[in-house]
């Protein structure tokens, strides 16, 4: 399979200095699943291992992952395939402007530019649209890790309590 990423990086120098960026596959993963989880997007997106960097740009909304290798991952009746680096915006259940991330419809790999939750129940869907204008719907419940996402919504939970004590004080 080729690649469309041109090996040329999204992420600069000046994009990193203005981010909260970690380091190592443990760490990144957490943050990551929060940021996901705190957006309203199941974490079960998040399938990647061997992690080497991750970053928030807050004000922006600007996420980035990089990770060893390329890889492809199977849910249920959905292939989708990683570049070594993904990057997105991500706004209130919704990622924009994702790069590094394909599907696979047809034999065909399709890349996508936006994943967004229909709805707030987790009986919702969540669609993933491509620059063509396409777009494909799945029950969340397909993306969902329910160990992942109960464990992320308690930690979650205590992030924002930690805050709320902080601004009252």
């Amino acid at each position: 399979m080729s690649s469309s990423s041109n090996n040329m990086t999204l992420v600069t120098e000046k994009m990193k200095a203005r981010a909260e960026v970690y380091h190592g596959d443990e760490v990144c993963r957490r943050k990551f699943m929060l940021l996901l989880a705190d957006i309203g997007l199941p974490v079960g997106l998040l399938t990647l291992g061997d992690i080497e960097e991750c970053g928030h740009v807050k004000e922006l909304g600007f996420v980035w992952l990089k990770h060893k290798q390329k890889k492809k991952h199977k849910f249920e009746n959905v292939v989708v395939w990683f570049d070594t680096e993904v990057t997105a915006y991500f706004e209130r259940n919704k990622i924009k402007n994702l790069t590094g991330v394909k599907a696979k419809e047809f034999l065909i790999w399709i890349s996508l530019c936006e994943i967004y939750v229909n709805g707030n129940s987790p009986n919702g869907s969540i669609t993933f649209k491509t620059p063509a204008g396409l777009s494909k719907s799945f029950p969340i419940s397909v993306f969902q890790d329910d160990r992942g996402d109960r464990n992320n919504n308690e930690e979650l939970k205590k992030t924002k309590e930690r805050r709320a004590i902080c601004v009252q004080v």
